[in-house]
């Protein structure tokens, strides 16, 4: 187990928004992790920082990363374990190289495999439960258990793991046979086209309403573009916020409120948050 104190969480952020943390520990396997929150009561489990946006000032928080659990297990047929710290993009390159099939779709998210779990995450009409069995996870009560996925509530950019607050472990992935290269490799060109990576940004801010894009909205609500201070909704993805290099915590709270209000007064539809803020 390594401790940090006054651990500067912009350097963490990939919003680069952030104060310094009371602490930042990095967990070496998951029994560390286990004896370590029976002593703790306020803390935050991080994955790469790609959805979650800090408070630029001082944060009351111990953050754990869980980045050196990352293991893949073979365990026969299409089926590994994959550990929750992995970064996504090594497991579609595990993928690629053992010609496994599922998850393509979701090539270039930039989060871990446990971030991605928690929150169902998604794209191009593929989610990450589509092709998982099972999650092993710690616990309200600290107690480490496998959960089989018929016994789990999953929907859209939910789950009974995130309302629950439990911390993922790994996951029981089944795969097909028959990677598809092609596809990755488009997917991956209409990110680049129609995504601001390369500017600081979160991700998607708001979840598409049943029925909406919130993208969509946020175009004829006139709100794409908006900017406050140094945060701007994106031209290249409007569902996006960009930071200028300048952007404070409270800027993109605002930029949030604001564009919440736009599409209600245009559309009558209540915007939910994808990402996760931490005050």
């Amino acid at each position: 187990m390594e401790i940090l104190e006054k651990y500067s969480m912009k350097k963490h952020s990939n919003m680069k928004i952030g104060g310094e943390a009371k602490k930042f520990i990095k967990i070496e396997n998951k029994e560390e992790l286990k004896d370590l929150l029976k002593t703790l009561k306020n803390y935050f489990i991080i994955g790469n920082g790609t959805n979650t946006l800090l408070n630029d000032e001082f944060l009351d928080i111990t953050f754990i990363s869980l980045k050196k659990l990352n293991k893949i297990t073979d365990l026969g047929n299409g089926r590994i374990n994959v550990e929750a710290g992995l970064d996504f993009g090594k497991l579609i390159k595990y993928m690629a190289e053992n010609n496994l099939s599922g998850l393509e779709e979701l090539a270039g998210i930039p989060g871990t495999v446990g971030g991605l779990v928690f929150m169902n995450g998604g794209a191009y009409g593929k989610e990450i439960f589509d092709h998982i069995e099972s999650v092993e996870i710690l616990n309200e009560n600290k107690e480490i258990i496998v959960i089989p996925k018929s016994e789990l509530k999953i929907d859209y950019r939910r789950t009974e793991i995130k309302e629950n607050n439990w911390i993922i472990i790994s996951a029981n992935f089944k795969f097909d046979e028959g990677y598809k290269k092609e596809l990755v490799k488009e997917i991956q060109e209409k990110r680049e086209k129609n995504q601001p990576l390369e500017m600081p940004n979160l991700g998607s801010t708001f979840k598409n309403p049943k029925g909406y894009f919130a993208a969509r909205l946020i175009i004829e609500a006139g709100a794409q573009g908006l900017k406050i201070g140094g945060a701007q909704m994106s031209m290249k993805h409007p569902n996006f916020i960009v930071n200028d290099g300048t952007a404070t915590f409270e800027d993109v709270l605002n930029l949030i409120a604001e564009v919440k209000k736009k599409v209600k007064e245009t559309s009558g539809v209540e915007l939910e948050r994808e990402i996760i803020i931490l005050k």
